[in-house]
Order: C-alpha cells, then structure tokens, then sequence
C-alpha cells in the first residue's frame, strides 16, 4: 500500500537583534520555544554584539533542533557575529550538523 506523501514542516526564520546580550537571552530563548519542530533558519545579518549568555541559547538551540532531527541553519551571519563567536572560541562550522547531508 502507498505512503501517503509527507507533509512538508513549517520552515521559518528567526531575525537575531542587533545586541545579543543578557538581557536578550530569555527573549531569544522564548522565540526558539515557539519555534521548535520547525525547520529553522537564523538570521544573523543584523548582530552587532553576540555576548556569552544568548551564545549559550543558540549552542543549545542546536542541540535542541539536532536531537528533534531537524534542520537549523545560520544565515547572513554579519562580521560581529563572526567575530563575537570567535571572541568566544568557536566558529560557524561548530553550527553545521556534521552527520546530515549536505
């Protein structure tokens, strides 16, 4: 008997503000909640401070978005994203889910 075809998931994208700080934390937080068992795409094209708290929300995003064996991506990262990762020791490519297809 035939499968009847997957409906295809919500794909959404999440706009990162421009400061990314302590008291931007539980917000970003909040907005992947409401998100989750979506593929997801974040937006990063508009930080200008990526501070360690909300870091720590998006590491867990992507551990969030990995065990439900959905897709998360950062996109248009800006150059203080990059670098405020870098600041922080890690990079782009400690986002991308080694064990999927590319």
């Amino acid at each position: 008997m035939p499968q009847a075809p997957a409906t295809p998931r919500p794909m959404f994208v999440l706009e990162l503000p421009a400061v990314l700080d302590l008291k931007a934390a539980a917000p970003l937080a909040g907005e992947f909640i409401t998100r989750r068992g979506a593929e997801l795409s974040v937006d990063a094209s508009r930080v200008e401070r990526l501070g360690a708290q909300c870091l720590q929300v998006l590491i867990s995003a992507a551990m969030t978005w990995k065990s439900d064996e959905l897709p998360l991506s950062i996109v248009d990262a800006s150059p203080a994203f990059i670098e405020g990762l870098r600041r922080l020791g890690l990079g782009l490519a400690d986002f991308i889910d080694q064990d999927s297809p590319q």
